[in-house]
């Protein structure tokens, strides 16, 4: 076909410096997908964290929730990480954590129950607050750095009033919730009402009140108490309402949660630096008592980074950015009916108090299999505002799941089905290699295809990343 006739058949500018001058031309896949077959695909910006070589294409994968938010990429800086035991989520968050620290972003791990996250917190130059029995506690009641923040900032300003309701709201949701993990249902709503009124009286006093002082002042209450508990003036009525919570508030202090609740002070974090709970040594504790120190430290966790917010707004101290990383996600929502509205209560702001956010479960049936359809409802909505979804290796039956929240092609859903084949032995060594997918995910943020990747360590990472050392130095030793 000569010029002529490609210029009358597709309407081309053939006079320009003698040859086909293309004008532009837009139009969808489904019009032109015959002279534009390259729909599918296309290279992701090179936005974040460096987290892989990407397995569909030549070239890196880099992208985190902060800096893809930060660049408009994606609706909120939230992700999830979704995949089987030992298939690599944490090698992937700590991926994340390093390169955050290149850019400033402080990496809060709340709750580290492995652990997984110390040494690179450790190499980081960050504080490791460590949680367990014969170790230090933590205070329900301790507000975080509440009191040195109000005494910075100046009288009238309204951060002071946000951070005493704040701080509030935050000590009493979460007695209520540790009280919930104990008996397994929520208190009574006239309960609630009486803790929300015992913790006031507590703040009236000022200093920071513990668990004991809240037992007393329920034990001794004023009248403002007594009315809460709707008593009508008989004292005998009002230790009848209060019996059980008594109970609740005494196995806190004491019992199987072996006063890890009971401490005066939670250690301060520091707000300047990355921080990790390091609370591995609760890992053969019952399941409500990791579930009960987990909310803890996810609780007292946002509060500090609201205090450092309210400091930054009045410029008192730089501004901080926060990664707040929510490993065993499954842990406190099977703890009891209930506590998955409350974690949704707890993480829900996290757009407007400028932090991002990364859960870790290991499959979305942790979600799906909770008691009550509401709590099931509530927690996939953790999936649905995650805009940034990472997942690893997992069962067949999963993809039903998430397909549930967004499309996945044949050829994902067998990616990450062949990811989770059993590893094989190597019969030149007697060693299990490695599985097929340590360390490979597939990335989501839309219906689009996703883009498929490998993690790979580079030279002094796989130190970070290895939790047998125990094991390494009794086989040196034997």
């Amino acid at each position: 076909m000569n010029t002529e006739l490609v210029s009358e058949f597709f309407g081309l500018d053939t006079t320009s410096n003698g040859g086909l001058s293309l004008p532009t031309w837009r139009a969808s896949s489904v019009q032109v997908c015959g002279l534009w077959p390259f729909a599918v695909g296309g290279n992701a910006p090179l936005v974040g964290a460096p987290l892989g070589r990407r397995l569909d294409a030549p070239g890196a994968l880099c992208a985190d929730p902060l800096s893809w938010f930060e660049m408009k990429i994606i609706a909120a800086p939230s992700s999830m990480v979704i995949a089987l035991n030992g298939l690599g989520k944490s090698s992937l968050v700590r991926r994340m954590a390093l390169c955050h620290d290149a850019f400033g972003i402080r990496t809060m791990v709340l709750g580290d129950i492995k652990p997984d996250y110390v040494d690179v917190i450790e190499a980081l130059g960050g504080q490791v607050i460590r949680i367990g029995h014969g170790k230090t506690g933590i205070n329900p009641l301790d507000a975080g750095n509440v009191e040195e923040a109000l005494e910075l900032l100046p009288p009238g300003d309204p951060n002071r009033a946000a951070l005493l309701g704040a701080a509030h709201e935050r000590k009493k949701n979460l007695v209520a919730s540790l009280i919930q993990i104990i008996r397994r249902r929520p208190p009574e709503d006239r309960e609630e009402t009486i803790l929300d009124e015992a913790i006031r009286e507590l703040e009236r006093k000022g200093g920071t009140p513990t668990l004991a002082d809240l037992l007393s002042v329920i034990r001794n209450p004023t009248e403002a108490i007594r009315a809460a508990a709707l008593d009508r003036g008989d004292l005998d009525q009002y230790m009848r309402v209060t019996e059980d919570l008594e109970a609740s508030l005494m196995s806190l202090l004491s019992g199987r949660f072996g006063g890890i609740f009971a401490v005066e002070r939670t250690t301060p974090m520091l707000m300047d630096r990355s921080v990790v709970f390091d609370v591995h040594d609760l890992l053969q504790a019952e399941t409500d008592l990791q579930a009960a120190v987990l909310l803890a430290c996810w609780s007292y966790g946002f509060a500090t980074v609201e205090i450092a917010q309210a400091l930054a707004d009045a410029h008192l101290m730089p501004r901080q950015r926060y990664h707040i990383v929510m490993d065993e996600l499954w842990r406190i929502l099977s703890a009891s009916s209930g506590m998955v509205a409350r974690i949704d209560a707890l993480t829900r702001l996290n757009r407007s108090i400028g932090v991002g956010q990364t859960m870790i479960t290991h499959s979305i049936a942790d979600l799906t299999s909770l008691e009550s359809e509401a709590d099931r409802t509530r927690a996939m909505g953790f999936i649905e505002r995650a805009k940034m979804l990472f997942f690893g290796g997992l069962p067949r039956r999963e993809m039903d799941l998430i397909e549930q929240i967004m499309h996945m092609s044949d050829a994902e859903r067998e990616l990450l089905s062949s990811w989770n084949s059993a590893a094989s032995w190597d019969p030149s060594n007697l060693t299990q290699a490695r599985p097929v997918g340590l360390g490979k995910f597939l990335m989501k943020t839309s219906d689009a295809p996703g883009i498929p990747f490998q993690v790979a360590f580079v030279e002094g990472e796989e130190a970070l990343s290895d939790t047998n050392k125990r094991w390494h130095k009794e086989v040196q030793n034997a």
